[in-house]
């Protein structure tokens, strides 16, 4: 059993953080480098005197090595991050304790999207750098909270028979809404509206096929370990 979550797990997180990784240094990324240019409000360009050679040259330089670098680190978090989230997600088929399959995973890899990502973003929607954000630990903490209540609250409405325990998950995915995230201080972001909201709806749709790819994956190659034990 070790050997099918574990195997399983890794596999399926290699995959969708791989195709995630890509998506993002086509998508996200760009818009990341674009806001960044708004974090700090650069002077009034002196008169324009002409060097030439190493110094002018030095920008570019600086260019060419960060953007690797810095789309490798993205990809190593990105895949690390699949194989934690993937490992949660097939522990879960496991203590659901009945077959899975591809198609079925799909559903798994949907609800982990409610989970951690669609839920949590009603209230605290991916943000650029230089975007106004209430202070970091009410927001974590509203975060896991969020996530843990959709998760209990959806595992009970897909697995329980009792119309008051139904009742009792939805107002518990509801309420930390009603609670409301942590607001941020008063102030204008340097972030434009437009490439703020461009990214929030990137993200969120980067999340969905994430999600998805991982719980097909997932529950396939559960299956297939299953068959082969």
């Amino acid at each position: 059993m070790f050997y099918r979550v574990f195997a399983s797990a890794v596999i399926a997180g290699l995959l969708a953080g791989l195709v995630l990784t890509g998506l993002q240094l086509a998508v996200t990324s760009p818009l990341i480098l674009a806001a960044e240019t708004f974090e700090t409000v650069t002077p009034p360009a002196a008169p324009a005197e002409h060097h030439h050679g190493a110094q002018a040259a030095a920008p570019a330089d600086d260019e060419a090595v960060e953007r690797p670098r810095r789309a490798l680190f993205t990809g190593i978090a990105t895949v690390s991050t699949g194989v934690g989230f993937a490992l949660l997600l097939v522990a879960a088929m496991a203590l659901r304790g009945r077959e899975v399959d591809a198609r079925r995973g799909l559903l798994w890899g949907a609800a982990g999207f409610a989970v951690f990502a669609l839920a949590p973003g009603f209230g605290l929607p991916p943000e650029l750098p230089g975007s106004v954000a209430a202070e970091l630990d009410p927001r974590q903490a509203w975060w896991i909270a969020t996530a843990a209540a959709t998760a209990i609250g959806l595992w009970g409405i897909a697995f329980s028979r009792n119309w008051a325990l139904i009742a009792g998950a939805i107002v518990l995915i509801v309420l930390p809404h009603l609670v409301g995230a942590p607001h941020p201080p008063e102030g204008v972001g340097r972030v434009p509206p437009e490439l703020a909201a461009h990214f929030t709806a990137a993200s969120l749709g980067l999340a969905a096929v994430f999600w998805l790819i991982l719980g097909a994956a997932a529950g396939g190659l559960y299956n297939r370990f299953g068959s082969r034990s």
